[in-house]
C-alpha cells in the first residue's frame, strides 16, 4: 500500500509541476513606437501596459525600458511608474545620441519567476535639435525670384498701361 501511495504521490507531484509555473508569464503593450523623425535627448512619453497571460492588467510590478546601443550594450533604463489605470504604467524615454538602438520592456512581473524581457524593433534616431526648413524657405526664395523677373520683364516691354485722365479718353 505504501507503494502505491508513493506511486500516486509522484504521479500528483507531476502533474502538478506544470501547472505551478503556468501562471507567470505576462504581455507587454506600448501606447505608441518611437515617433519617425526622433532627435537625441528627445522625449518620448509612453504606458505600457503589463497584461498576466495577455489578458489580465496586472498591478504592482516595475516595467523599466532599457535602450541598447548597436554593440548590445544598455546606455540607459527608466522606470515605468502606475498610471490611473491599472496594468498601466508611464515612461519618459530619451534616447541619448544619433544612431541605431534597440529598445526592451523588463515587464517586472516577478511572481512565479516569470519576469521576461520583451524587444522592440531597432530604432534610428537624428543629432538633437530641430532641423533647418530649408525645402519651404527654398520654395519661397524660387517664388520671389520669380515674380521679381515676371516685373522686371512686363515693365521693360512697355506694357504699362497709358494714364487715363478723364473718363471721355476711357470710352
Amino acid at each position: 500500500m505504501k507503494k502505491h501511495l508513493l506511486a500516486l504521490a509522484v504521479v500528483l507531484a507531476a502533474a502538478a509541476a506544470p501547472v505551478a509555473t503556468a501562471g507567470g508569464w505576462a504581455t507587454v503593450g506600448l501606447s505608441s513606437l518611437p515617433p519617425s523623425g526622433l532627435k537625441a535627448d528627445q522625449d518620448w512619453p509612453v504606458d505600457v501596459t503589463v497584461l498576466q497571460h495577455g489578458e489580465t492588467p496586472l498591478a504592482g510590478v516595475t516595467p523599466v525600458v532599457r535602450i541598447r546601443d548597436d554593440g548590445g550594450n544598455v546606455v540607459d533604463s527608466f522606470t515605468a511608474t502606475p498610471t490611473g489605470e491599472t496594468g498601466v504604467y508611464h515612461a519618459v524615454v530619451r534616447f541619448p545620441g544619433e544612431g541605431t538602438y534597440s529598445y526592451e520592456v523588463y515587464d517586472g512581473f516577478e511572481t512565479y519567476g516569470g519576469a521576461q524581457t520583451h524587444t522592440f524593433k531597432p530604432v534610428l534616431v537624428g543629432a538633437p535639435g530641430g532641423s533647418f526648413p530649408y525645402l519651404p524657405l527654398g520654395i519661397a526664395v524660387a517664388l520671389a525670384l520669380a515674380l521679381a523677373a515676371a516685373t522686371v520683364a512686363y515693365r521693360r516691354r512697355g506694357h504699362e498701361p497709358a494714364p487715363v485722365t478723364s473718363l471721355k479718353e476711357a470710352a
